[in-house]
């Protein structure tokens, strides 16, 4: 039995380092969580409120301390009421969400490949929706549509996206690098200022990235531009070099799409900011 002592006594000397450890993961990726849903602003409704408290309390002040107390319950059931949407997608992708999973992302050649595709798309004025999920699993979305497990390349997703084909109004799934999956459906977005000259396809990609961390790349009917969507944020008519450098980027180390650079002065931000010189629709 002494290697049984021995192990225990090993356990209780590491049992403070994981103890911490595991803490300050849930944390982090709660804090991640928060923040890519934009449900962090509870968090902040919930911090000023225990900061009157605390200096009520500190400075005895008991009719305040005795206010707070009767409404801070009235208070938070109102905030769960108000961002109802938010906390929704905390728990969906709770459900979704594979954290200890590495990112699978399309290597450089094949990034290519897509935009090329959507270049040629682009002209010919034909639309397209590219998803690259990253961390939350897409799976129910994937499918709604048509498997395919096929090698991407740009000949491949032109003839998929042709006109009346039958996959041409869904989305395509990349994954593991490979087309997982065409004409899916996407969740349209609930958001309410949505420019009303974007039609199904804007709305679907924005609805797409509130409700996961995926990357969605839009390719408009109408007028050809070519728009990236990143946690319920559109980056409009980006041109095919920055496509192909925010691809990279965000696949690449998972970055949210409200750390897009910013340049001051640009002249057609709408709401928030902006790759240089397009127009930037962000969730209010």
């Amino acid at each position: 039995m002494e290697w049984v002592q021995r192990l225990t006594a090993v356990y209780n000397l590491i049992r403070p380092v994981l103890d911490i450890a595991i803490l300050a993961f849930l944390l982090y990726k709660g804090f991640d969580l928060l923040v890519k849903t934009q449900a962090v602003q509870l968090v902040k409704g919930a911090g000023f409120l225990a900061l009157f408290f605390g200096i009520a309390w500190v400075l005895k002040l008991t009719t305040l301390q005795w206010l707070l107390t009767m409404l801070a319950p009235g208070l938070f059931i109102a905030i769960a009421i108000v961002f109802q949407p938010e906390l929704r997608k905390i728990f969906i992708r709770l459900g979704q969400g594979e954290l200890f999973r590495p990112d699978s992302k399309p290597r450089i050649g094949q990034l290519e490949a897509v935009i090329t595709a959507a270049e040629i798309l682009s002209q010919e004025r034909r639309g397209a929706l590219v998803v690259f999920p990253r961390r939350v699993n897409i799976k129910g979305i994937a499918d709604t549509g048509t498997r395919i497990n096929g090698e991407i390349s740009s000949s491949l997703i032109v003839a998929i996206f042709e006109f009346d084909g039958p996959l041409h109004d869904g989305a395509m799934i990349i994954q593991n690098g490979r087309i997982a999956a065409a004409g899916c459906f996407l969740p349209l977005s609930e958001q309410q200022d949505i420019r009303k000259s974007f039609g199904t396809r804007h709305r679907a990609s924005l609805g797409m990235s509130e409700q996961s961390d995926a990357v969605i790349l839009v390719v408009s009917e109408e007028t050809g531009a070519i728009s990236l969507a990143v946690d319920g944020k559109l980056y409009y008519d980006l041109s095919p070099i920055e496509v192909q450098r925010k691809l990279k980027e965000l696949l690449d180390r998972g970055v949210r799409g409200g750390e897009v650079e910013q340049k001051a002065g640009a002249a057609d931000i709408t709401v928030g900011g902006t790759l240089p010189g397009k127009d930037v629709f962000v969730e209010q």
